[in-house]
Formats: structure tokens, sequence, C-alpha cells
């Protein structure tokens, strides 16, 4: 069993964040379990890489003097799988929010599915979505978007490795990508919808892997509690 002082010299723990947490909620819990079962006043705690409250999988999550290394881990390439629809979009390209826009599918085939993958391959440029945590003159993305304000946002340069598609059940698409830090698998849904002159968005979305870190040796926030001394 690990100790105040593992704790405190740094450790890196793999999390399976659950469904509609966000990724700060995930942090905090931990700290707080943290101090409680150890009786430490202060301890620095942070994740690699930020999931949306709508995605699950992993959190590499930094403790201690292990926090330094954030940055390293944020900047390795990361694995996901999940769930586009076809055939319909919402403005936060996933389901936090409404469909506001239906599109014709008649025209898609598996062949045009599993080959319109091809134009994502290696570099490309990609909008961020507007319900998005980044920053522009100082207020969040979504801030903007909720408050039904316009607001112009830059492309980004990302680079995608593998984009599989693993399996298709009428407009639900299943898949697979291998990507770089900083890109948005929601942005991907919308534009690869974009790309089969019909409309997608994102349903489903789970972080398999960050760089050598692997979901399978995660444990759940229930099982890393349970998992800490008790009084």
């Amino acid at each position: 069993m690990l100790s105040t002082d593992d704790y405190l010299s740094g450790q890196v723990l793999l999390i399976d964040k659950p469904l509609h947490w966000t990724s700060f909620q995930v942090v905090n819990k931990l700290r707080w379990e943290i101090r409680r079962a150890f009786n430490i006043k202060k301890i620095k705690v942070g994740h690699a890489g930020t999931l949306d409250p709508l995605a699950t999988g992993l959190l590499v999550i930094c403790t201690g003097k292990m926090t330094k290394n954030i940055d390293s881990f944020q900047a390795q390439i990361k694995e996901y799988t999940g769930t586009f629809v076809l055939g319909s979009s919402t403005p936060s390209y996933d389901l936090e929010t409404e469909i506001d826009h239906t599109y014709p599918t008649e025209h898609l085939t598996e062949a045009l599915i599993r080959n319109t993958t091809d134009q994502f391959i290696g570099e490309i440029l990609q909008f961020p979505p507007v319900f998005s945590a980044l920053k522009k003159d100082g207020k969040r993305l979504y801030e903007f978007a909720r408050a039904g304000e316009e607001v112009e946002i830059p492309s980004r340069q990302v680079h995608i490795s593998e984009f599989e598609i693993t399996k298709i059940n009428n407009l639900e698409v299943d898949f697979r990508v291998i990507c770089s830090k900083g890109t948005y698998i929601r942005s991907l849904a919308h534009d690869f919808g974009k790309a089969l002159n019909s409309g997608a968005h994102l349903s489903a979305l789970r972080r398999t892997k960050i760089g050598d870190f692997d979901v399978e040796n995660a444990v759940s926030v229930e099982e890393f509690i349970k998992a800490l001394p008790t009084e």
C-alpha cells in the first residue's frame, strides 16, 4: 500500500473517468480522498489531458512532484474509440446540445463511409468546437456559445495517424482514432459528416490510451478510494 511520502514524492494514477464527471471533478475528488486518508493538509494533484463530461476512459492523474511531468504526458499521442451518428448535427457536435439540423443519408454506402476516413489521415486543419473550454479574450468559448454570441475561432493543425471504422449499424458508425494532442474528436465527427455530404455528431467517446498508458490498467474512482487506508 502506498504511503504519504509516496503520494507527496509523486505518483501517476490511471483512472477510468465515469460518464458525466468533469476531469476537474475527478481531480478534486481524488485530492480530497488522499488528504483525508493520509491526513495531509496540502498536496498537488492534476490531470494530463481533459476529457469532456460525456466521455469516459483514461485520465492520467499526477500527484506531488509528478505533476511536473503533466505537460510531457499531455503531449503524447492518444487513442479514442466511440460512435458517430450520421445524418444530423448539433451545435456542440455531441449530445450536450439538441439536434439542430438533419441531412440526406440515402447516398451513404459502407464503402463511402470507410473510404472517407482517408481524407483525415496525416496533418489536418481543424476548428475546435465553439462549445469547448478553450479561451478567447479571457472567456471560455462555451460561455460565448451559451450566450448566443458569435465568436471567430482560429483553426489548428493536428495529426491523425489512424482512423478506422470498426462497425456500421445503419446511421451509427463506431470508430477508432489515434491522434496528436489538441485533436477534438467532436470536430472530427462534424467534419466527417460534411465530407460525406451529410452531417454527423458524436454520441459516445472513450479514451483508451495516452502514450504507453492504457485504460485496461486503469481503475474506477470508487476502486481507487476503496484501496486507500481507512482510520
